[in-house]
């Protein structure tokens, strides 16, 4: 049986030109002093283990990537607020939420004070991976591929998130 998440490695082989055009050079810090004490940020990684199922442990706390088209939240079409799913911190509204044909659920807009972001150089360029300001989860990549008024693609892995409906 195949395993249902991919490892950035594996994603990134099969991906690689899809990836590097939509490289950013983004950089940003990673800490936020607001969230500094969160008592998320002492978890160790078998209290994190117990607290998510396994899909959402590897990609927040490991950084893997989901399967393309594996979520359901990738069809979520209702209003409502997507929230990390490690800390269920708020993270984009669903208005900003919109279909970019990559398989995972993708955003316009983000909550910005609600996420830190990293230059991510693993595939020997630059990427800007974003992840909650709060407990420190892997969310996904922002590119610049997105549609109007921003520009931007908040790729985001559905197993880190929880869509909280209005």
């Amino acid at each position: 049986m195949t395993h249902p998440i991919l490892h950035r490695r594996s994603l990134l082989a099969g991906l690689g030109g899809l990836t590097l055009a939509g490289c950013s050079s983004e950089t940003a810090s990673a800490g936020d002093p607001r969230f500094a004490d969160s008592p998320f940020r002492r978890l160790t990684e078998a209290q994190w283990r117990e607290r998510l199922p396994g899909l959402s442990y590897a990609v927040l706390r490991e950084e893997a990537t989901e399967r393309p088209y594996s979520s359901p939240l990738d069809r979520e079409r209702r209003t409502g607020t997507f929230l990390c799913r490690g800390c269920e911190l708020p993270l984009f509204e669903s208005r900003w939420k919109y279909d970019s044909r990559t398989g995972w659920p993708s955003f316009w807009d983000v909550m910005s004070r609600n996420i830190g972001t990293k230059t991510d150089w693993l595939i020997g360029v630059p990427r800007t991976e974003y992840h909650c300001a709060r407990c420190l989860g892997h969310q996904g990549h922002v590119f610049n591929d997105g549609p109007r008024p921003t520009g931007k693609r908040y790729c985001n892995n559905g197993v880190a998130l929880i869509f909280r409906p209005a």
